[in-house]
């Protein structure tokens, strides 16, 4: 599944963009608007974007799990080491310590995602600042030509701006395209 990012100038065609992949059959579930105007969105009920979008949670729970997981295998092999307790504890709080570490540190990694912007959508934090409105159409490769053919024809407003695979690898970085016309939008496609 693909996710395509087209950026509109307005909140009037964003709604106009909205309605028009409703008619062609896209979902709400699979499209999401990233604007500082939440309230709009609200007022023309339009689907807001969520925190998995707009935060980076996910990625730096993974960045925190794996630091709490070495961490926690440092400590462990630190307290085989010494044995301030003896040779003979089990070896099963060896394994709960690596657990516990990872688990917390994946919890204060979480935590810092929350207070982080999402690492994809650092590209288009000056245009969503400027007012301008990120919709996420997120989409198989088929009903993706459907989707850039209905932008195309009817709002040619709208930028086609990036194109990424959803949640495959959340620490691949979302590449940029500037420009505009057809030949953007196929060299977009090949990606």
């Amino acid at each position: 599944m693909n996710c395509l990012y087209y950026l509109a100038p307005t909140l009037d065609s964003t709604h106009q963009v909205t309605d028009d992949l409703h008619a062609a059959g896209v979902k709400d579930f699979f499209l999401h608007v990233i604007s500082k105007d939440e309230s709009g969105l609200e007022q023309h009920h339009i689907h807001s974007s969520n925190y998995l979008e707009t935060l980076d949670i996910v990625r730096d729970g993974f960045i925190g799990a794996a630091l709490g997981f070495i961490a926690g295998l440092i400590g462990a092999a630190l307290l085989l080491f010494v044995q301030p307790f003896g040779p003979d504890v089990p070896r099963f709080v060896y394994v709960l310590m690596v657990a516990v570490a990872t688990m917390f540190g994946a919890w204060v990694g979480g935590l810092t995602g929350i207070a982080t912007e999402h690492n994809e959508l650092r590209k288009f934090h000056d245009d969503i600042e400027a007012g301008k409105y990120l919709i996420l159409i997120y989409a198989r490769k088929e009903q993706g030509a459907v989707v850039q053919a209905l932008m195309r024809a009817r709002h040619p407003e709208a930028e086609l701006v990036a194109v990424n695979r959803h949640f495959i690898n959340p620490f691949k970085p979302v590449r940029r395209r500037d420009g505009a016309g057809s030949g953007n939008e196929r060299a977009l496609q090949e990606d």
